[in-house]
């Protein structure tokens, strides 16, 4: 993006000029939305859903809290991009080759399933609001294709403009459902105390509200967004800040408005919903029931946007994750150290081999799932994965942010390196917890 400001007061990471705006502006937000509305997916929902239904009010600072913990991790991610000129990936791969080892195996089956978990998540409000059309499978195919030709397709640009429209729709449904409640405001200030509730596994409970909404490898996208965006160089630093905060501001508001609707329409009326994405078609049910049809229309559409953001933006952003892993591996091989970046550093980067195969990848071989039910093994190896990812991200940025990769005016301040090793040791947490919970006696 040109330099509209004249601002060229010094060299940023590579040589290149640290020209971006003097200021910060709204104007310029865009990444931040995308990784909002591909971060908080329907599974989210039903999981502050449910903590509000288990526990009311109470645990709503740990909801806020969260979304603390997930800005200092994006705004890592980005800092690391900005300052250093050089891709995440780029960076991992400076730690060890063990880190393309994790990387390759991580993408390759963790696409794999989420892709089909995200066409039927996609696929549920639309067999409730057609359910005579066709049925879920093959909705779930529709949203799959729909996903491949609009990613395929566009660049960035209209890309973020489709997500910014259904991140309105997202927004618009979840306050209006917080409102329709009527939630009880001195509830919910008390609710910001931080407060554990009184019962059986309470902290594990808590820990995992407040790393389980806003995103997962979509946090480690949001750096290549910001490339995409036109944002290369230092002198973006402060315009990145601003666009992070309001992506996780968006963020808090979505989870608190369900968990206000969590705990009005269900704590209260003792009712349970079932996990996993079918719990929100059970919510559909209930609106319908308390306040009529148009309501349960308007949250399926909201549901719908929810879903439909979260397949499109994994699409694109973890796609090009994957363009930037292949062009790095054969610049190394071609022994071009010189290149590394390049996927995102060309503007042909969402017209590359690389990032419409890995777009196949999580649209066809997926569809299988969706018609044979999901291995039992595969599924367990995917849940540890993706377990142990966020204490990857979280530990490896501390690691590339205090070392002389990066310039020392951007490497981490005392309070950044806090909330990351925060967020490290939260999320070492729930992958303990979550690998020690998995079948493994089924598993052999």
């Amino acid at each position: 993006m040109a330099d509209t400001t004249g601002n060229t007061s010094k060299a940023a990471a590579g040589g290149a000029p640290d020209s971006g705006p003097r200021k910060s502006s709204w104007r310029y937000i865009g990444p931040g939305i995308v990784v909002a509305a591909t971060g908080v997916g329907a599974g989210d929902l039903v999981a502050t859903l449910i903590a509000g239904s288990n526990f009311g009010y109470t645990l709503l600072w740990a909801a806020v809290l969260g979304c603390l913990v997930k800005i200092s991790l994006a705004e890592a991610a980005g800092r690391w991009h900005l300052s250093t000129g050089r891709t995440l990936f780029d960076g991992w791969a400076s730690l060890g080759r063990w880190t393309t080892y994790f990387f390759v195996v991580y993408v390759v089956i963790w696409g794999f399933v989420y892709g089909a978990a995200a066409m039927s998540s996609s696929a549920l409000p639309l067999q409730a609001l057609f359910p005579d059309v066709m049925d879920l499978e093959w909705w779930g195919v529709a949203c799959g294709l729909v996903g491949l030709v609009f990613v395929w397709f566009n660049k960035y640009a209209v890309f973020e403009k489709v997500m910014t429209v259904l991140v309105g729709v997202m927004f618009v449904v979840t306050v209006y459902l917080a409102i329709r409640v009527t939630p009880n405001l001195g509830d919910t200030f008390a609710g910001l105390l931080p407060v554990l509730p009184d019962e059986k596994d309470s902290v594990l409970n808590t820990l995992g509200l407040i790393g389980g909404v806003g995103g997962t490898i979509t946090l480690a996208a949001y750096g290549y967004w910001v490339n995409a965006k036109g944002w290369t160089n230092t002198g973006w630093m402060k315009v990145m800040r601003l666009d992070n905060r309001v992506a996780y501001i968006t963020t808090g508001v979505f989870v608190v408005a369900m968990l206000l609707v969590g705990a009005e329409l269900l704590h209260a009326a003792n009712v349970s919903l079932a996990s996993g994405d079918k719990g929100l078609v059970q919510l559909g049910d209930i609106l319908e029931r308390e306040y009529g049809t148009a309501t349960a229309t308007f949250f399926l559409i909201g549901f719908f946007a929810t879903s439909f953001t979260s397949l499109i933006g994994v699409w694109h952003g973890v796609s090009l994750m994957f363009s930037d892993f292949v062009a790095r591996e054969r610049a190394a091989r071609a022994g071009r150290p010189e290149a590394r970046g390049e996927a995102i550093a060309s503007g042909d980067r969402e017209r590359s081999w690389p990032f419409r195969a890995y777009l196949l990848w999580l649209t066809f071989p997926p569809m299988v799932l969706l018609f044979q039910g999901q291995p039992f093994r595969l599924v367990i190896i995917y849940g540890v994965l993706g377990a142990a990812f966020m204490p990857f991200l979280a530990l490896t940025l501390v690691w590339l942010l205090n070392s002389s990769r990066t310039p020392r005016e951007w490497r981490s301040g005392p309070l950044s390196n806090v909330m990351l090793a925060v967020a490290g040791l939260l999320f070492l947490v729930l992958c303990v917890k979550q690998i020690w919970d998995q079948p493994w006696s089924e598993f052999f």
